[in-house]
This record gives structure tokens, sequence and C-alpha cells, in this order.
């Protein structure tokens, strides 16, 4: 019969054993593991580093960077908003000198608007897919911006992709039902009616609360009349 004593002293001796081993694989590995060792605590350091000392700085230069051209963005002052007034850099340049940082990434999106609102909308597309952010709301809005520049050059099949996209993106009353609306709408362009009343159904059911629902039930007449349903 096995006793407890016996069972506790084969269990001191399993891990006396264990460590003995431990102890010797370090021994023999020490180099290696002392190189692995300093290969960690280098990157963290050099992470560290460059957040404090290149990152850091270049994010706040960035910004200040920004608000210039942003203020000439509200005034609807898009060429020096884009390019800049000869002191302060513009979107363009805010978006190729600081790139990798967040201000470097709104630059983008902000140049795509200004290339939208000047009707250069190819330029508008280019610097709004290179716009990339986790804001679900701003992401969507970067959406809905390519939508409008597609149908501006009158890609309606691609402007549709896009809007439906931004609409669901984050579906809430504020920005899906808009972006619904203009994807009925090129809809109608494309004379793809069907999908129009379909859109336009479920704003009303989806949305009712929605501003764009005021007026739902006149495109729905319109579609369900194309269709021969009226």
């Amino acid at each position: 019969m096995v006793t407890k004593k016996d069972t506790t002293e084969e269990r001191i001796e399993a891990v006396e054993s264990a460590l003995s081993k431990t102890e010797r694989f370090i021994e023999s590995n020490q180099k290696i593991l002392t190189i692995i060792i300093g290969g960690i605590i280098l990157v963290i350091l050099l992470f560290f580093g460059f957040k404090k000392f290149i990152s850091g700085p270049r994010e706040k230069k960035a910004q200040t960077a920004m608000f210039k051209a942003e203020y000439y963005f509200e005034k609807d002052s898009l060429n020096l908003a884009l390019e800049g007034d000869g002191e302060n850099d513009g979107f363009l340049d805010i978006a190729d000198k600081y790139s990798w940082t967040k201000s470097g990434n709104l630059a983008k999106y902000y140049a795509g608007l200004c290339y939208l609102n000047k009707g250069e909308y190819q330029k508008a597309i280019d610097y709004l897919k290179k716009f990339n952010s986790d804001d679900i709301i701003v992401s969507g809005m970067a959406l809905g911006a390519m939508g409008d520049a597609y149908m501006s050059l009158n890609n309606s099949s691609k402007a549709v992709d896009y809007y439906l996209q931004a609409a669901e993106k984050n579906p809430n009353d504020f920005v899906s039902p808009v972006y619904m609306l203009k994807a009925g709408w090129a809809y109608e362009i494309m004379k793809e009616w069907g999908k129009a009343k379909d859109i336009y159904e479920r704003i009303k059911k989806e949305f009712p609360q929605a501003r764009e629902a005021r007026d739902i039930d006149k495109y729905l007449a319109r579609a369900k009349a194309n269709l021969g349903e009226l």
C-alpha cells in the first residue's frame, strides 16, 4: 500500500528533477537566451523611444499644421486649405509630410473633400481611398463622399456600391437614410426600379423618423409606377 508520505516524496523528487532539467537547459543555452531577452528589451525601448522622441513630436507638428488648414476649409477657401498660404502647410503637404500620423491621415480625408467641392472628382476619390480610419462615423462619411464623386463622374453603379457601404458602416438615423436615399436615386438613374423600391421601403420601415422618410412615399410611388404596380 502506498502511503501519503511516499506520494509526497515522489512529488518533491519530480519537482526537483524538473528544476534540475530547467537549470541545465538555461546553462546550456545561456548565450542564446541572453540574446533573445536582450532583443525583446531593445524592441521595447525602441518602441517607446520612437513614440516619445519621433512619433509624438511629429504628431504635435501635424496637429498644429492642421489647425490653419481646417480654418481655411471652414471658410470655403479650398485652394488655401489644400495648398497652404505660403507660411502654413495645406492638407496636401500635411498628408505627404506626416502621412503615418493621425493628423496626416485625416488630411487625406479633408483633401478628398476639397477636391470634391472643387469638382475634381477623380482626385477626390484618390485621396479618399488613401484615408483609413477606425472612426465608424468619419469612415462612413468618406465612403459616402466617394459615392458622390462617382455619381458626378456618371458612374452610378460605383456610386451605389459606396452609398450602401456608407449606410451600413454604422446604421443610424443620422447617416444611413441619407446614403440609402442617394442609392435609391442612383438606382433610378440606372432604371433599376425594383432595387430603388426596395431601398425606399427600407427607409420607410427602418428609419421612419428620419428627415429622408418625409417624402419617401413620393419616391415609392414613382418606383411602383415604373414597375407597373400602380
